[in-house]
C-alpha cells in the first residue's frame, strides 16, 4: 500500500485521482483550501486518511501545508494537482500574481519543504506547447495580461520544475502530466476529453499497478498513459535553474540540491 498526498483535491481531477487510488487500496491524504472544502472532500471520499487544509495562494499557506504534510510522516508520492486559470491576474498578499503563486510557486515550495517522496507528479497542460518561458516577466509587469497565455506559461514553468527535480534529484522519479481538456470546474462543461482518462496517468505514476514504462519513468511528459514530446524549452537546464532561482528569491525558500532521501530527515 502506498501513501499519496494530492494538492487541490477537494473537487475535480484531484478528488477523482484520490478516489481511484483509494479503490486500489492505497492511503490517500487530500488537500483543500479551507475547512468548508475539506468537509466536502471527506464527504466525497470518507476513506481518505485525512485532509490537509491550507491556501496555496500565499507563501505562508504553502509553508503551512508542507509542515502539516511532514507531520503526517513520509509519503510515497505527491501529486501536484492544484491550479487556477481565470482570475489569476489578482495580486496576492505576497505581491505575486495569483496564477503564478498557485500554479508554479506553490509546487516549488512544497517540493522544497516536503520530505521527498519516491514519486513526484506535476500537472502541466498541452497548452504549454508554443508558450515562451518569459522568466524575466512572470508577473506580467511589462505586458498586458492574458489568462490563456499566463496559464500556458505557468504550465511550461511546471515542466521546467518537474524536469529540474528529475535532473537534480536522481533518487526521485519526477514527471509531468497533461491530463487533457476535461470537464472540471476549471475546464468547463464544453471540454472534449474524458474525465477518467484525465486522471489515469497520474494515478498510475503515483502508485504503479505493475512494472511498466510509467513505473520507472523520470523526467518525462505524459498524456493519457503515453510519453509525449514536451516543448523543447522545458529541457533547457539553464532555464530550469533560472526558474529555481526565481522561485527561491520570491519565496525566500532555497531549493535543496541534495535532499535527504528515504529517511524523513529535513
Amino acid at each position: 500500500m502506498a501513501r499519496i498526498f494530492i494538492t487541490g483535491s477537494s473537487t475535480g481531477l484531484g478528488l477523482l485521482a484520490g478516489v481511484q487510488l483509494a479503490e486500489r487500496g492505497h492511503s490517500v491524504v487530500l488537500h483543500a483550501r479551507d475547512d468548508s472544502r475539506a468537509s466536502d472532500a471527506l464527504a466525497a471520499l470518507p476513506q481518505a486518511e485525512t485532509v490537509v487544509v491550507g491556501d496555496l495562494e500565499t507563501i505562508a499557506g504553502s509553508v503551512a501545508v508542507a509542515t502539516a504534510v511532514n507531520a503526517l510522516g513520509r509519503f510515497d508520492a505527491l501529486i501536484h494537482n492544484a491550479g487556477v486559470y481565470s482570475g489569476g491576474q489578482r495580486t496576492t498578499p505576497d505581491g505575486v500574481r495569483a496564477l503564478f503563486a498557485v500554479n508554479v510557486l506553490a509546487p516549488y515550495v512544497l517540493t522544497s519543504l516536503v520530505t521527498p517522496p519516491e514519486r513526484l507528479i506535476y500537472l502541466s497542460s498541452g497548452m504549454h506547447l508554443g508558450a515562451e518561458a518569459n522568466l524575466e516577466d512572470t508577473q506580467w509587469q511589462r505586458r498586458g495580461w492574458s489568462d490563456s497565455m499566463a496559464y500556458s506559461e505557468s504550465k511550461l514553468h511546471v515542466l521546467l520544475l518537474a524536469f529540474a527535480v528529475a535532473r537534480l534529484w536522481p533518487g526521485v522519479k519526477a514527471n509531468g502530466v497533461d491530463p487533457g481538456w476535461v470537464p472540471t470546474r476549471m475546464g468547463g462543461q464544453n471540454a472534449t476529453d474524458d474525465l477518467l482518462e484525465g486522471c489515469a496517468t497520474q494515478v498510475e505514476l503515483a502508485a504503479p499497478a505493475r512494472h511498466s514504462a510509467l513505473s520507472e519513468a523520470t523526467g518525462e511528459y505524459f498524456h493519457h498513459m503515453r510519453s509525449r514530446a514536451p516543448d523543447p524549452q522545458s529541457r533547457d537546464s539553464a532555464l530550469q535553474d533560472q526558474l529555481l532561482a526565481l522561485c527561491a528569491r520570491t519565496s525566500g525558500i532555497e531549493f535543496r540540491i541534495q535532499p535527504a532521501l528515504l529517511t524523513g530527515d529535513q
